[in-house]
């Protein structure tokens, strides 16, 4: 490595674009990806990386890889493969939480190491909504482990999570710019990681065995994930009590000219739930739907609300559910928890805007947000990543709304396996794509889509629903962010920021130089994406490790590895997608993630240094 780096214009640029960058990654002030690729547009314009590598990324075999893994993974969902497991572990896990924490944790850890770990837990929250309602164990009890134990999961193989499989191709950028002389670093095969991803997993679930009665929220008076009355569910878990009736609007009546959306916004207007204005009643009344004389609403609400409604409005309150009493069945229709996933197009719409009665036939009753129920003003909520969405619906139509990739159920509703018939399709697909992986010389993008293509080719996947299972947001946030690390390559950046690094460092022993960039990456993965955090550190830490004859190819496993070190904020996409559902706070990651966190980086660092 070259010493007594001075500065140049070109590294002074790419420090700008690098701060500016962790700055937008920092404060969202515009969407990741479009910060990915609003940087590597600059980094175009300014000729710092040659225009026929700029666009690079988008076919590079990180890419690729996620592409074909997301695609794999949609394949063995569909085909019910998460169903068989889940009864598996009802059956053999019986009813205390220190035998089914290690066995649900174990299995969502393991199918981690294969799909990505977002993927992984939102297949498992049904899983778990059903074993909490079974077993009565509160689901804060279980959505933690599981979620921490879907991150450790990912550092099981190469493919198990984006920083993993994006370090071969980062690897392969710095031996294009390494000094000569300087021997060529060893990319990582599917299994090299394995041992550790295995230690850190068991590591894991000996933490929640040991301390997770007492650092886990013990409330057990949410037990939610599971279809309920709407009365008893209302009450119970969200402390809002009424009951449903049904509202004869009269010719009298005020309400008549008006649409839903303008009742609802009536002073202590009850819930509209459904509405019969023609011949067929239904559920989910769009806002615009117009209310006449002779319209039967079913609302809910107490029964002073309610009464006091009718009365001031000029509505009879029927004796009993003579109309919507199929549609309230709880066999047919109930309450649910939908969930907004990170990468969803509702974020930053409210729930108007959203359509969502309208579009899907479900009614927004409350919303969880981070521990908060908000249940005044929902329609016109904003919504935001890891809300939870308190629904009233019917099976058949949140069934449909289970295949959108902007929401996630978490709740587990009756419904039929969509294609069992294609299990042993989606599964010769994937063993053939593993064994290629293993025992053949084929890049990983080449034997993951070989799966990927036989899944679509043997009608377990439709191509538009490949199409779907994909996360676009990722895939350009990746491949713009590749240009990055080039640029910072190629420039002598990053030997420059590992020089003064070193400078300040002084002389230290090499683990002391390890877990500080644990630490950094760690820091950098609860801030901003991990694949941003990866990019930016890889290199550096490369140039680190030829300054001080340390093995290049194990630091920057180490700061791959360690960005999957986030469990102290709700800011990694699983913690986000658990948080609504398990009813936990910034606090309960704080207290459980934090001795979690030291966990992690002194056994990757032990394991690291063993293996390699």
């Amino acid at each position: 490595m070259e010493t007594g780096l001075t500065l140049s214009a070109d590294m002074m640029l790419v420090l700008l674009i690098l701060t500016a960058t962790i700055g937008l990654f920092v404060s969202e002030l515009v969407r990741v990806d479009i910060a990915a690729i609003l940087v590597m547009v600059v980094i175009g314009l300014f000729g710092l990386v040659p225009p026929t590598d700029l666009f690079n990324g988008f076919a590079s075999n990180a890419v690729l890889s996620i592409i074909a893994v997301m695609i794999l993974g949609a394949g063995l969902d569909r085909t019910g493969v998460m169903t068989v497991v889940s009864a598996f572990i009802l059956k053999v896990g019986g009813k205390t939480a220190i035998r089914i924490v290690p066995l649900v944790s174990g299995t969502v850890g393991l199918i981690s190491g294969i799909m990505q770990n977002v993927g992984a837990t939102a297949l498992f929250m049904p899983v778990m909504s059903r074993i909490s309602s079974r077993t009565k164990i509160p689901l804060s009890q279980l959505l933690m482990p599981m979620g921490t134990c879907a991150i450790l999961g990912g550092t099981l193989t190469m493919v198990g999570s984006s920083p993993l499989i994006l370090l071969n191709d980062l690897i392969e950028n710095a031996n294009e710019s390494l000094p000569p002389g300087v021997q060529t670093l060893e990319t990582f095969h599917l299994f090299d990681v394995t041992p550790v991803g295995l230690a850190l997993l068991a590591a894991g679930i000996l933490y929640f065995l040991i301390a997770g009665r007492f650092l886990l929220p013990q409330a057990t008076e949410k037990a939610s994930g599971v279809p309920a009355k709407t009365k008893t569910y209302f009450a119970d878990v969200y402390g809002i009590k009424g009951d449903v009736y049904e509202l004869l609007v009269t010719v009298d009546s005020p309400l008549v000219g008006m649409t839903i959306a303008d009742a609802e916004e009536l002073e202590d207007a009850p819930i509209l739930l459904a509405i019969r204005n023609t011949d067929e009643p239904r559920l989910a009344p769009p806002s615009d739907e117009m209310i006449w004389v002779g319209t039967i609403l079913g609302v809910m609400g107490t029964r002073n609300i309610v009464g006091k409604f009718a009365l001031d409005n000029q509505c009879r309150v029927q004796p009993r559910l003579r109309t919507f009493g199929g549609l309230f069945n709880a066999s047919r229709a109930g309450i649910s928890e939908v969930v907004i996933p990170p990468g969803s197009r509702l974020v930053g719409k409210t729930v108007g805007e959203a359509r969502l009665r309208s579009r899907y036939g479900i009614s927004v009753l409350a919303i969880n947000r981070r521990g908060d129920v908000l249940t005044e003003g929902v329609r016109d909520t904003e919504l935001e990543t890891g809300d939870c969405l308190v629904s009233h619906s019917t099976w058949r139509d949140l069934s449909e709304v289970s295949k959108e990739r902007d929401f996630i159920v978490a709740t587990d509703i009756p419904k039929e396996e969509q294609r069992p018939q294609k299990v042993s399709h989606a599964l010769v697909f994937f063993a053939i794509s593993m064994s290629m992986i293993i025992f053949s010389d084929y890049r990983l993008s080449i034997s993951l889509l070989v799966g990927a293509m036989g899944m679509i080719l043997s009608g377990v996947l439709s191509m538009d629903e490949a199409y779907r299972s994909v996360s676009w947001k990722t895939v350009f946030l990746l491949a713009s962010l590749i240009p990055l690390g080039q640029a910072m390559e190629r420039t002598g950046t990053a030997a420059w920021i590992a020089q003064e690094i070193m400078i300040i460092l002084g002389d230290v022993p090499e683990l002391a130089i390890q877990a500080a960039l644990a630490v950094l990456a760690t820091i950098f993965s609860l801030v901003m994406s991990n694949v941003g955090a990866t990019t930016i550190l890889v290199p550096i830490s490369v140039s680190i490790a030829l300054a001080t004859g340390a093995s290049p190819a194990m630091y920057a496993l180490i700061v791959a590895l360690s960005t999957s070190n986030a469990f102290i904020l709700p800011t990694h996409q699983v913690n986000a997608l658990i948080m609504g559902p398990g009813g936990y706070r910034v606090a309960d990651f704080i207290r459980v993630g934090s001795p979690m966190s030291v966990i992690f980086i002194v056994v990757m660092l032990f394991m690291v240094n063993l293996i390699f």
